[in-house]
């Protein structure tokens, strides 16, 4: 059973530590002490938590949420768009995590993306690698 430190809670979630404290207080998570004395908590635990709280407010910003196939997808606000005649880079930045997408100038556009725009990256692959941490 992996133990989590609420720093490494927090991160994985994207959330605050105190956040996670709050969790731990309203009784949504359950706590113990490590070896060094710090509060820890269960990764099985951290998980459900995690799928229980899929339902964000980015992905109330996402029309197409539940309308689709892929199930991979990340709603943010586009932070940057370089265009040249045929093809563009658009970067969102998504909670905490920073999603790039090659697509054509004209779909960028037709989608009038720019800076400060909220925009949805979705994600359909075939192959997917999984690290393990030990």
């Amino acid at each position: 059973m992996m133990q989590l430190r609420i720093s490494e809670a927090a991160a994985l979630l994207g959330v605050s530590d105190d956040t996670v404290r709050r969790w731990i207080d309203g009784g949504r998570l359950t706590a113990t002490l490590d070896s060094s004395n710090r509060q820890v908590v269960d990764g099985v635990e951290l998980a459900d938590v995690a799928r229980a709280g899929h339902d964000t407010a980015l992905d109330a910003l996402d029309g197409g949420a539940g309308l689709r196939s892929a199930r991979n997808h990340f709603t943010g606000l586009v932070t940057k768009v370089t265009s040249d005649v045929v093809m563009s880079q658009v970067e969102l930045q998504c909670g905490p995590f920073r999603v790039v997408s090659l697509i054509s100038t004209e779909a960028v556009r037709e989608l009038n993306l720019e800076p400060g725009t909220v925009a949805t990256a979705v994600v359909k692959a075939t192959n997917v690698t999984v690290e393990a941490r030990r």
